[in-house]
């Protein structure tokens, strides 16, 4: 009878401590230290309205914006009820796993003719350079979970010049935002130099009102 006491108090124990107290504890210490990361690193617009995260990325085509690097899921934006093309059917995060010699990897980067238009694919590739872009590698492939909101600084000076007709403004302006929205390596060797994204076409928008 005593073991079976000693069983019923150590587990009322163990429960107290690892499903009440720590999480409890770690609620405490990341709303009160770390806010806005506990709270998905959100940003806001000048306006307050929630945009999106600086951790998950977003599709951005137009010249008047820098674009995000291609995702296979959309960056998960699809709706699940119009989900035509199959986008989320995996999941909400995810690579396609395409081979380098697969033809539908081949006909979304350099663009596939078709004599129906509505099946003919224009290509990442023929875009990105009928734009003036000279693109990376990082603006013509998917990245591994395809939520990336990075792209490389030299991908973001690539647009520079696209930007710049379409905005109307001097390419030193656009450089300046391309440094100011660069996430530097961690603790300065690890990973590599990014540019987030979002943050950079929030930015862009911002200096346009100015």
């Amino acid at each position: 009878m005593n073991e079976i006491i000693k069983a019923i108090r150590t587990t009322l124990v163990l429960w107290l401590l690892v499903a009440v107290i720590y999480p409890f504890a770690m609620i405490v210490i990341a709303q009160g230290g770390f806010p806005y990361q506990a709270n998905g690193s959100l940003i806001r617009n000048s306006q307050g309205q929630v945009i999106g995260s600086s951790l998950i990325g977003q599709p951005f085509t137009s010249d008047k914006y820098f674009n995000s690097r291609p995702s296979t899921i959309s960056y998960s934006s699809a709706d699940p009820q119009k989900d035509t093309a199959g986008l989320l059917k995996t999941g909400v995060s995810g690579a396609s796993n395409l081979a380098p010699s697969n033809p539908d990897l081949l006909g979304r980067i350099k663009g596939k003719a078709d004599a129906d238009p509505s099946k003919a694919i224009e290509g990442d590739l023929p875009r990105l350079q009928k734009a003036g872009i000279n693109p990376t590698a990082d603006l013509i492939y998917t990245s591994g979970s395809g939520l990336d909101p990075h792209i490389t600084p030299e991908a973001a000076k690539a647009q520079i010049q696209k930007v710049t007709l379409a905005r109307k403004v001097e390419p030193s302006q656009l450089e300046k935002l391309i440094e100011l929205s660069t996430d530097r390596r961690f603790l300065g060797i690890f990973g590599e130099d990014g540019v987030n994204v979002l943050k950079l076409n929030l930015a862009l928008d911002n200096l346009s009102k100015a």
